[in-house]
């Protein structure tokens, strides 16, 4: 027992090392967009298509890669996944067109499938009332974003923009090499019931739970994306930030929420999923209710003067709330999962998988929707509009699903009373 406890810790450690290096690769345009924007002169539509680009591959292979993960060796599709990436970070410096860059981009979302291979080989080695905090250790892989956050721009800064992707292809495979030294083989037990029944796969899909859980994936993983690739942007032309400092504050809300991932899946475990999801998303509404307020002028005509109104969220307000909304979407990515594990436990990379992808999905539709809002109301607010709508369907759904359960429990309460009766 103790040695099999002792090859899970290294099998999480190794997992979650290998993901935040992939996540870190995966984020990689939030800090490149912004330099390519200025470089290619483009459009805030042609932008939010740039950052969306490793987003859209990384989500569309998740699927895939969690059906694969159910019958092969997680343990090799992780080191398989790696190594397709260096070529792709070697080459960048090479690249100077928009396709060019929007190429690169679907390339480098091969990262973004180390999540759904991720959490099939770890959730094999824990047992049911860890799985919440196993799972957020793992999560907590989302800090690669940070470290892309603040090491891409000193790799600009101390030798150049060009370093940045050979630099990270040197960084996968070194990653790559301390994965294959360090994580263990799957567990036996993962070994013997792989079967490949793609039917067996596929049954739980039928279940409206999944697409349900995939909703509230889309919002607290989702945004979660497309904030950390947007923020960059939002600070700069909304607040007229420097770029550096805009780097530093989507450091901050990066880092806060990637790190409470793992407390976020103990209070999973301790008071149930579904509870703390409810929680995060009251939070989020109320918090996106006063980002989604644009800057307002007013005048008042009183009984002697006017009174001039400013309505406006300043930077230090609107970071405090971004925060806030960044420790909630933490606490709801660990839980969400808890939640499948609850109800899919022999299905986490198939039911992880589609969770997973169409979650990742957020991370491309959103920036798009982002400068579409924009773009038509022609406020910078717009972005957090959408995402106020998203919340909104997500928070009718689980309303919805929390009637209907009530409402089954009470008819078989009266079944099972009326049974008594006739007794």
């Amino acid at each position: 027992m103790l040695y099999t406890e002792k090859l899970g810790q290294r099998a999480l450690a190794a997992a979650t090392l290998a993901f935040a290096a992939n996540f870190s690769v995966w984020t990689l345009y939030a800090v490149l967009g912004l330099r390519i924007r200025e470089q290619l002169d483009l459009s805030i539509v042609q932008f939010g298509l740039l950052l969306a680009a490793p987003m859209f591959s990384g989500a569309l292979l998740r699927f895939p890669a969690g059906m694969l993960s159910e019958v092969m060796s997680c343990r090799k599709l992780f080191i398989w996944q790696m190594a397709l990436l260096p070529p792709a970070l070697f080459m960048l410096p090479l690249i100077s067109s928009y396709q060019g860059y929007l190429l690169a981009g679907l390339w480098l979302g091969v990262s973004g499938v180390s999540f759904t291979i991720g959490i099939r080989y770890v959730t094999a080695w824990f047992e049911s009332r860890r799985q919440g905090f196993a799972m957020g250790v793992f999560g907590a892989g989302n800090a690669g974003a940070a470290v892309t956050l603040a090491l891409a721009p000193v790799i600009e800064r101390v030798w150049s923009a060009e370093l940045i992707g050979p630099a990270y292809g040197l960084g996968m495979l070194v990653t790559l090499v301390l994965f294959w030294a360090l994580a263990p083989e799957d567990t036996r037990y993962m070994q013997t019931r792989r079967r490949a029944d793609l039917a067996y796969h596929l049954q739980p899909l039928k279940d409206p739970q999944v697409w349900r859980f995939s909703l509230y994936y889309y919002f607290v993983f989702g945004s979660f994306l497309a904030l950390l690739m947007w923020l960059p942007h939002y600070y700069v032309n909304a607040y007229g930030l420097s770029l550096q400092n805009a780097m530093l504050l989507t450091l901050l809300f990066v880092t806060t929420s990637s790190m409470v991932r793992a407390l976020g899946g103990w209070f999973a475990d301790r008071y149930g999923g579904r509870a703390v999801n409810w929680s995060v998303f009251w939070i989020c509404l109320v918090c996106l209710f006063f980002l989604s307020y644009p800057p307002t002028s007013m005048t008042i005509h009183g009984v002697d003067r006017d009174v001039q109104l400013e309505i406006r969220v300043n930077v230090w307000v609107f970071t405090l709330l971004m925060l806030i909304i960044g420790v909630a979407q933490g606490f709801g990515r660990a839980s969400v999962y808890k939640i499948i594990h609850d109800y899919f436990p022999d299905h986490m990379g198939s039911v992880g998988g589609t969770v997973a992808t169409l979650g990742a999905a957020g991370g491309f539709t959103l920036p798009i929707a982002f400068a579409l809002a924009v773009e038509a109301l022609g406020v910078h607010s717009a972005s957090f509009m959408v995402l106020y709508g998203v919340l909104a369907a997500c928070m009718v759904a689980m309303y919805a699903a929390i009637r209907n359960e009530r409402s089954r429990r009470r008819v078989r309460e009266a079944r099972e009373h009326n049974f008594l009766l006739d007794d």
